[in-house]
């Protein structure tokens, strides 16, 4: 039989590679779509709950959010991320953290492992040092909502549409909340509080009223340490001679310290909001909670 020339056998080599070629290059394109791209929901992860909902709202079926801290017995400030914490993180799409200090551990491992991270108090101007509980803040949910949509839209871009769709039915959920602050806000504007921490600050700012905690105390909560006596005698004085019209109870964070000052409060007959940091269990978002707590406030400053 005669052998067949190279030069015979070149068409078949010629296709052979365009076959691999093809081969090789669905095979990258599938490992690029991996989660991103890929037919399954975005795996998401948020660092604490305060953001589930909203993270959840705006990605609709096209998202899966786990979260990490989810129950209020845990300050996230120490928290130490255990070893499924991480693997959580490092299987994620995309990590959304609080950011300014709250939840650096979280930062770390999302950096550690690659992921795409969004920081979503860095996304509104604020930093390490500044009051991290910015889901409070009406301007921060907007900047959180806006940053968390683009990074959807960059992760998953043929479903664009759907997620300005999400972020505009989101934005009337907010402008709704904003008017019913707003509303509130005509009685509680210039009514004076004390605050055991700064944690519902934000809240407070929008709903107009004044902040008259000591600074000598305000510093030494910010930095997690022991208020002087001082700090206290003032802070006592200001519930006993009614300074204040309510007090704002970090009912996350009870010591002897808050002890001290709660039975002051009650002694004078001082109305008491209790805010914690993590959202409560009872609540299914962000603005459920928001909503009960604007309406105590209300209550507290009748």
């Amino acid at each position: 039989m005669p052998k067949r020339s190279l030069l015979s056998s070149l068409p078949s080599i010629v296709a052979a590679l365009v076959c691999l070629a093809l081969l090789i290059s669905t095979a990258a394109c599938g490992a690029s779509e991996q989660g991103g791209q890929g037919s399954g929901p975005i795996s998401v992860v948020t660092s604490i709950n305060q953001w589930s909902s909203l993270v959840a709202q705006l990605g609709g079926d096209q998202v899966e959010v786990k979260t990490i801290l989810k129950n209020t017995s845990t300050d996230a400030h120490d928290y130490e991320p255990t070893t499924a914490d991480i693997a959580m993180i490092s299987k994620a799409d995309l990590v959304i953290v609080n950011g300014a200090g709250l939840d650096g551990w979280a930062t770390k491992a999302a950096k550690t492992n690659g992921t795409e991270l969004v920081d979503l108090a860095a996304r509104s101007g604020h930093r390490t040092g500044d009051n991290p509980h910015i889901w409070f803040s009406s301007q921060a949910r907007s900047d959180a909502a806006k940053a968390v949509t683009q990074a959807y839209k960059k992760l998953r871009p043929r479903e664009s549409k759907q997620f300005d769709s999400l972020n505009k039915a989101w934005n009337r959920k907010q402008t709704e909340l904003k008017e019913r602050i707003a509303k509130v806000g005509e009685d509680t504007r210039g009514k004076r509080f004390a605050a055991t921490e700064s944690v519902a600050n934000y809240l407070t700012e929008d709903l107009g009223m004044e902040d008259l905690t000591p600074q000598g105390y305000l510093r030494a909560a910010a930095n997690e340490s022991e208020p002087s006596p001082d700090d206290i005698r003032q802070f006592q004085e200001l519930l006993r001679e009614a300074k204040v019209d309510l007090l704002v109870f970090n009912s996350q964070e009870s010591n002897s310290v808050t002890d001290q000052i709660m039975g002051a409060s009650m002694a004078s007959k001082i109305p008491v909001v209790r805010v914690s940091e993590q959202m409560p269990s009872e609540y299914q978002t962000l603005e459920d909670w928001i909503d009960a707590l604007i309406e105590e406030f209300a209550t507290a400053a009748d």
